[in-house]
């Protein structure tokens, strides 16, 4: 297989022949094929069967409830702590670094069961924090506020990874100049840093509330899987399909397909828009 040269702008580029583009796209087809498949199966058989009628159960309306009250909660959080951080990481060097980073991205490759056990040893009733927290008068394990905790483990470092890389690829001598016109710190991350790094921050939004909403295997270990209190939508799912009512299973989980649709489109449209914004302001 040949390339043909062609002249660019900074030096020779090459056009891929177009057997290389029958194999690309070939494999690329395929992948794609296997990744939409299941989805647009499910989507399917929402339609064919009406299961998306027993999107309207009680069961299947609580559950939704709760994922997205408590996804809002842990979002919050996520972004109030987790912004700070990013911060931190993207401006400063300091011994130590490289031992927080791996903290921060270890929820990441953990599996969500060893997660939530993990979770339930520091917060559980015997847990070395839930003692002092239970004689209080507080309980975390297996309620609402459990849920929080785990999706905010699992789901915050999507968000600070992206926060970081989209920081630090500020210009810092933008910020330089508004030292120098007397802006003090919060003033250059708020008019400066934060909007220039908006899309950045927005992909980790998406992403850290997608890992939250879709939180299954760390929520049944620490907070259990009772309805109305801990049950969420992906734990519906499960639970439905495990009693055999595969059409509210079904229902369930198209819901979260369209949810999770629906924020990847927004999140798009919001890209798209700051890429003309930027094109007609040059």
């Amino acid at each position: 297989m040949t390339a043909a040269p062609r002249q660019g702008g900074s030096g020779v580029r090459t056009r891929a022949a177009p057997s290389d583009l029958i194999v690309v796209g070939g494999l690329g087809g395929l992948i794609g094929l296997f990744l939409a498949l299941p989805v647009v199966a499910l989507l399917l058989r929402t339609l064919a069967s009406g299961a998306l009628g027993f999107a309207g159960t009680p069961i299947v309306l609580d559950a939704l409830r709760l994922s997205l009250s408590t996804t809002a909660i842990s979002l919050v959080i996520t972004v109030c702590l987790g912004t700070p951080l990013a911060f931190v990481l993207a401006r400063r060097r300091f011994r130590g670094v490289g031992l927080i980073e791996t903290v921060i991205d270890l929820p990441i490759v953990l599996p969500p069961s060893v997660a939530g056990l993990a979770l339930l040893l520091v917060f559980g009733r015997r847990g070395y924090l839930g003692e002092p927290v239970a004689n209080a008068g507080l309980d975390i394990a297996f309620t609402t506020v459990a849920v929080v905790l785990a999706q905010v483990f699992v789901a915050a470092p999507f968000f600070i990874r992206a926060a970081r890389a989209g920081i630090a690829s500020v210009d810092a001598d933008l910020e330089d100049a508004a030292r120098v016109d007397g802006a003090s710190e919060r003033q250059i991350a708020r008019f400066v840093s934060i909007p220039l790094a908006a899309p950045a921050l927005a992909a980790g939004l998406v992403m850290s509330w997608a890992r939250a909403l879709g939180e299954f295997g760390a929520t049944i270990m620490f907070a259990g899987n009772l309805e109305g209190r801990t049950q969420t939508l992906p734990l519906a799912v499960y639970s439905e399909f495990q009693s055999g009512s595969v059409d509210r299973s079904i229902a369930a989980a198209a819901i979260l397909v369209v949810a999770a649709a629906g924020v990847l489109v927004a999140v798009r449209s919001f890209h798209w828009g700051r890429a003309l914004d930027l094109r007609s302001g040059a």
